[in-house]
């Protein structure tokens, strides 16, 4: 089963840095050796630094309980292989209308309780069926692809609005045997072209992406509770705070931001704590 390959590359990651000692003896030299990584098993290269990485991220995603802690998680080192504005999840059953979903953004008004259920199910429907159709295995569309683009036009919660500014988009999914019901993950990204490395970092990470949030209580979905273009001063955000909103929705990264607003990397952090703070509570 492709869950069971996903966890057994997990289980490696987490040998490689608490069990055989790699890590230290690659200090000097972090790049592993072709033999290395040929006998660990992994399908993408590794190096002792990206091990590391995707160990805290594993870690921090398995702390999730909350949506905010999720949000956190999601805007934290998990951007440097999966860069995207927004993270959709979906499940239960694709045949039926509504479809249940929760959606994570930094992006200001992208909340699920904002979104219109009714309209964006028939979209959900149709990337569930692609994947299905592609032997449930990962794929990703491109701005100017027309599954991306059918139904985004009918959208006129804040979603739809966001949806228009993205340019690629990456889609997995998990069935649960026991559960007896599909989830579908939604990567979606202001980048023109998501690599092989966000590829494979999905593929690699979507059983913890799925725990986290079979962790979050679901948010409700209310169309009616927000307008289609929100103000940020009306969340209770300074003026720096709505700067670096503004920077977000534009697409920059977290470190284009804090060389853009000249703060370090560390109060930038802190910046984004506070508004998700003021955002979700």
């Amino acid at each position: 089963m492709e869950l069971a390959s996903h966890q057994t590359d997990c289980d490696k990651l987490w040998t490689l840095q608490h069990g055989c000692g790699s890590l230290s003896r690659n200090k000097n030299d972090p790049s592993l050796s072709e033999t290395e990584i040929s006998e660990m098993g992994f399908n993408l290269p590794l190096t002792a630094e990206h091990a590391e990485r995707y160990a805290r991220i594993i870690e921090e995603g398995t702390a999730v309980r909350r949506h905010y802690d999720l949000l956190i998680w999601l805007q934290g080192e998990i951007q440097h292989y999966l860069p995207h504005e927004i993270m959709l999840g979906a499940w239960g059953d694709f045949s039926s209308n509504p479809i249940r979903y929760d959606i994570a953004s930094a992006l200001l008004g992208i909340r699920t309780k904002c979104s219109d259920s009714n309209a964006l199910s028939p979209l959900l429907q149709g990337l569930f069926n692609r994947w299905v159709s592609l032997g449930q295995m990962p794929y990703t569309l491109g701005r100017g692809e027309s599954v991306f683009l059918l139904e985004e036009h009918g959208l006129q919660c804040s979603f739809g609005v966001a949806l228009r500014g993205m340019r690629s988009i990456l889609i997995h999914g998990v069935s649960d045997k026991r559960g007896q019901h599909d989830c579908l993950y939604i990567i979606l990204s202001s980048r023109t072209r998501l690599d092989t490395s966000a590829f494979n970092a999905l593929k690699l990470l979507l059983p913890y992406l799925d725990t986290a949030m079979g962790q979050v209580d679901p948010l409700i979905c209310d169309p009616r509770s927000a307008p289609t273009s929100p103000d940020m001063k009306d969340e209770g955000l300074s003026m720096s705070e709505v700067e670096i909103m503004n920077w977000i929705k534009a697409g920059k990264t977290n470190s284009e931001i804090a060389v853009i607003l000249g703060i370090s990397a560390v109060a930038l952090k802190n910046h984004l704590r506070n508004i998700f703070k003021k955002l979700h509570e």
